[in-house]
């Protein structure tokens, strides 16, 4: 089932964002000769803010997607091989200025202390550019302030938990107020305590600055206790096995997760991932 519209719920008010994959192929050269071919025909849009979990076996294609949408072109292949990419209507074919990517390496400069890495973009004249100094000031204490992290500000990243790195690297895209943000598994590397920690934080951050969250995970649970929409990708070759909606509202309690409709919208994202059996690896966590 491959998706041409957004099934995220609409809000008339925060429709300020249009994203569009139109034909997305995407080949690399194999070793040996020939083409490995990761991506197949995948169509896409998101016209509003929202957090939209990008699901799939491991290996599936779900990051070569991501970084598609930010930008990230590799040196040895044409990317995508055909098909565009859109936003707000133009074709995109490098870095946007509107887009932030979030790492599961989270790639905190460990010379800068927590105030200096959530300040860093604006160093950068892009952003130099676009905000003045008294009020990035401001909204680098208002983003620490909400991540728990100023009483930590002096710091260094070696003085920090992994979770509180990670709570850096968040601050740093969300401080620049982007209207796309690209998360590539950014919780995978933490202990199961750590990321429920850190989907709630994200929770109430996207309550706080909404925009348009692109979430890659191969956590089923992780999707449905974060995501406006899921979207299921099927085994490499990727195209889209399913694309729904989730209405409930967050944060999604322990209570919902044991909940009817919950158990039901995993079996239906498990059907699809198992048709993909050995072929990858999902997680469900308990």
């Amino acid at each position: 089932m491959s998706a041409t519209a957004d099934s995220t719920p609409k809000d008339p008010a925060k429709s300020s964002i249009s994203v569009e994959l139109k034909d997305i192929v995407q080949e690399y050269p194999a070793p040996g000769g020939g083409i490995t071919r990761v991506v197949e025909g995948i169509n896409l849009v998101f016209d509003r803010p929202g957090i939209n979990m990008l699901l799939g076996p491991s290996g599936c294609g779900k990051s070569t997607i991501l970084h598609m949408l930010g930008g990230v072109r590799p040196l040895h292949a044409k990317t995508p091989t055909s098909g565009s990419i859109r936003i707000d209507g133009i074709e995109c074919e490098d870095a946007h200025d509107d887009s932030v990517m979030v790492f599961q390496r989270y790639a905190n400069r460990p010379d800068l202390s927590v105030f200096d890495n959530v300040a860093f973009p604006f160093t950068l004249n892009l952003w130099k550019k676009r905000v003045a100094e008294p009020e990035w000031r401001k909204r680098v204490a208002e983003i620490l302030e909400a991540v728990g992290l100023s009483e930590k500000k002096s710091l260094r990243p070696s003085q920090l938990s992994g979770g509180q790195n990670q709570r850096v690297a968040l601050a740093r895209a969300l401080v620049l107020r982007t209207r796309i943000l690209l998360m590539d598994e950014p919780f995978g590397a933490l202990d199961a305590q750590t990321r429920e920690e850190m989907q709630l934080l994200l929770v109430d951050l996207y309550g706080k600055w909404p925009c348009l969250i692109v979430f890659v995970t191969h956590d089923v649970t992780e999707a449905l206790v974060l995501g406006d929409r899921v979207i299921v990708l099927s085994a490499q070759p990727a195209t889209v096995a399913d694309d729904f909606a989730i209405f409930a509202p967050r944060p999604r309690s322990a209570e919902w997760q044991r909940s009817e409709e919950a158990v039901l919208l995993e079996k239906r994202i498990l059907a699809q991932l198992h048709r993909a059996a050995g072929k990858g690896s999902v997680r469900v966590t308990v």
